[in-house]
């Protein structure tokens, strides 16, 4: 498959739409002039990588309407989707499919097409719940434990990670404990429902009720932990 395979498709669906549509004029794809409105441009890919997404960018100067044009069958645009269309709606730029799976006849049609997003300014829109579980991460996090950048699959250092390390060396000094005392020892309310979740599989209830102890993997994977966090 070449990019001009989806150049057709694209000029018989901005001719359905009123527009004269030129290919190649002043290093563009695809021109396409309608009355007086400003010019639209489509640049045709195959692939969307970064190089696609600077050159869409470049063409912003030239107008505030600018697609990018790539087959529908594209693997990172069917895989992320909503990412792509994200970044493209914050870029400003349209993005549009080319069924080029259909037999030879249809590729040439305008229904081949299909517009997934249309150019326009980009207003971000907040989470406030988002924002506050960023700072209130940052604030209970003790120290800087994790380096930014890290390998996330050996684990992160979170606040609430921190948490139960803190009670796991809390039943290692100490022994077998009761939540209560746990909680009022270390002065964290969350003792007895970070012990019942026991999210990490490091603790365990001991032979008397309201007792909690380490578990075998707690006291395999605690020495681990805490060297990590110093």
């Amino acid at each position: 498959m070449k990019e001009t395979d989806l150049y057709l498709p694209v000029k018989r669906y901005l001719q359905s739409q009123g527009y004269d549509v030129k290919g190649e004029v002043q290093h563009c794809d695809v021109v396409a002039i309608r009355r007086d409105e400003l010019p639209v441009i489509v640049e045709l890919k195959l692939a969307l990588n970064l190089n696609l997404v600077l050159q869409a960018v470049d063409r912003l100067a030239l107008s505030s309407t600018v697609y990018v044009a790539v087959p529908s069958s594209n693997r990172l645009l069917r895989q992320q989707r909503k990412r792509v269309l994200k970044l493209f709606r914050m870029l400003g730029l349209g993005l549009i499919t080319v069924d080029t799976e259909a037999g030879a006849s249809e590729v040439t049609e305008a229904s081949a097409v299909d517009v997934l997003l249309d150019p326009g300014a980009y207003q971000p829109r907040e989470s406030r719940c988002r924002q506050q579980r960023l700072l209130g991460e940052f604030e209970k996090r003790v120290g800087d434990p994790d380096q930014g950048g890290a390998d996330p699959r050996k684990g992160r250092i979170t606040a609430y990670r921190q948490q139960a390390l803190a009670i796991a060396d809390y039943l290692t000094v100490y022994g077998p404990a009761k939540a209560s005392d746990i909680a009022y020892s270390l002065n964290n309310p969350k003792t007895r429902d970070i012990l019942y979740r026991n999210v990490y599989g490091w603790f365990e209830r001991g032979e008397a009720r309201g007792i909690y102890c380490l578990s075998p993997r707690g006291e395999r994977e605690l020495p681990e932990w805490k060297s990590r966090v110093g």
